[in-house]
């Protein structure tokens, strides 16, 4: 069985990330969308609600853009030594830009050195979802901009609201 692998902070969920999760079920035999913990970035949601967003909308997908099963897990390491406890063998990272590829480049490189049995491969960003990211939409939102063509209806409440707590 090939177990794929979609790191990622999911802070929060993106319509951009919903369509590499829906793609990447059409490549692998199962699916784990690996939700850092990765306090460095501050993030504004916690790790749980981060988790919970992430399954609430894959669980709402169609059923038939949804592949394969798909499991959200949180983890608190590094992603190869994730990767490796679950079984995986190839990671999905999706790439939105050129910016994108010199990152996902060299942390490629280093993670095949940390194991060399897992590749990484690379999902383009569909045309709609290539401005996206987690960074911009709450960068919208906190300035009060319409951010429900970026992320589900669901997660822009919880986006707005999240955010005027601050």
């Amino acid at each position: 069985m090939l177990i794929g692998v979609y790191p990622g902070t999911f802070d929060p969920t993106t319509n951009g990330h919903l369509d590499i999760i829906s793609r990447a079920t059409k490549v692998v035999d199962k699916l784990v969308v690996g939700v850092a913990a990765n306090a460095g970035k501050g993030p504004l949601f916690n790790l749980d609600d981060r988790v919970s967003m992430c399954r609430e909308q894959i669980a709402a997908l169609p059923s038939d853009v949804v592949k394969v099963p798909v499991e959200v897990v949180s983890f608190d390491k590094l992603l190869m030594e994730f990767v490796t406890d679950i079984g995986g063998r190839v990671i999905i990272r999706g790439l939105r830009a050129v910016s994108d590829f010199e990152y996902e480049f060299q942390m490629a490189g280093m993670n095949a050195r940390l194991n060399p049995d897992v590749e990484t491969t690379f999902l383009m960003a569909s045309e709609r979802n290539q401005f996206i990211s987690s960074r911009f939409v709450k960068e919208i939102g906190q300035f009060g901009g319409d951010i429900t063509h970026f992320v589900p209806k669901a997660i822009a409440k919880r986006v707005m609201t999240a955010l005027a707590a601050r």
